[in-house]
């Protein structure tokens, strides 16, 4: 098996005035991350596990995963899965190549951003991400996108953090920690409506949980997990 093939198989599309702005990889941010999400790998699953068990249960033997960074969700897929991973990010990317070589992944690791997808249409039956559109540009684009590539009946099953309810002594800690949270995490933001978006993105059906974390990483604590369908 190769795990290390990058070559796109489609031509990316053509920069418009309306296109999101591209990833850029900062020199120490990006290295920071790879590094924070391979030493809390473990724990992070211990906290997610209960919900990405049932979102990505039974998936088919090609996936697409948006912003896989160094591949917490490969334990989730099944030997011999083949991966279209979708990520900008080139300091996630040793790791993630060695991680899928242990599993036994098939990855086919694409390095366009989210919101503009070098995929035809209708072409994947099951698009995942996890704390993923809390980071992108235009969660509205890349929503878009995924409901594009999907073949009619297909699935988007997701994970994600959302802003916590007006009022609550949360959601003060969201817009207090804002600005360096954003930094930190490379455009991390903790106030968007991400339910609002998936609802609002054409699915032909949306099933949602949102749950609350109890960890010491306060400003993503709210959370919401679901399964969303193209009409077939």
């Amino acid at each position: 098996m190769d795990a290390s093939h990058d070559v796109l198989s489609f031509e990316p599309k053509e920069p418009t005035p309306t296109t999101p702005e591209a990833f850029r990889p900062h020199p120490l941010r990006g290295p920071f991350n790879a590094l924070f999400f391979t030493a809390l790998d473990r724990y992070l699953d211990h906290l997610l596990w209960p919900h990405k068990r049932s979102l990505f249960d039974d998936l088919p033997a090609t996936v697409l995963e948006l912003g896989p960074g160094v591949g917490a969700n490969l334990r989730y897929l099944r030997a011999g899965t083949r991966l279209i991973a979708v990520e900008p990010n080139p300091a996630m990317h040793d790791r993630l190549r060695a991680r899928a070589a242990r599993a036994h992944i098939d990855l086919e690791l694409h390095t366009t951003g989210a919101e503009q997808l070098d995929l035809p249409d209708a072409s994947v039956d099951a698009v995942i991400s996890s704390l993923v559109l809390c980071t992108v540009s235009d969660p509205g684009a890349v929503l878009a996108e995924v409901h594009r590539v999907l073949r009619p009946g297909g699935r988007y099953a997701f994970l994600e953090h959302v802003a916590a309810p007006d009022g609550t002594v949360l959601r003060r800690l969201q817009r207090a920690a804002r600005r360096p949270w954003n930094w930190i995490f490379e455009g991390c933001s903790c106030e968007r409506d991400l339910q609002a978006s998936i609802e609002a993105a054409g699915f032909a059906e949306t099933t949602i949980e949102a749950y609350r974390l109890h960890s010491p990483f306060l400003p993503v604590n709210t959370q919401i997990a679901g399964v969303s369908r193209k009409d077939s």
